[in-house]
């Protein structure tokens, strides 16, 4: 029998064309901006997830890569808030 799983799931494309499926964990929005934090479908023992901007183009939802390093860190830190608050949570 197999488990189904109702998860959120993206294919993405690397630089050489290479597709990859990942699950989106969450969607933040962080000072009027939108972040989706995926992970790897296919790499059970990943330790990183992977960070992009939402935004809208077209009518679509885009990711983008966070390229200016200020934005960066405040997500990375507002991301690492949260995980303390869920620690606590469960304790």
């Amino acid at each position: 029998m197999t488990e189904e799983r109702d998860i959120n799931t993206v294919v993405l494309q690397d630089d050489e064309g290479k597709e990859h499926e990942f699950e989106v964990v969450d969607v933040y929005e962080i000072e009027g901006n939108e972040y989706a934090v995926l992970i790897p479908v296919d790499d059970e023992e990943a330790e990183n997830a992977f960070i992009f901007r939402v935004e809208e183009e077209n009518g679509e939802d885009v990711l983008v890569d966070i390229e200016d390093e200020e934005e960066w860190n405040k997500v990375v830190q507002f991301l690492e808030e949260q995980d303390d608050l869920d620690n606590l949570d469960e304790e």
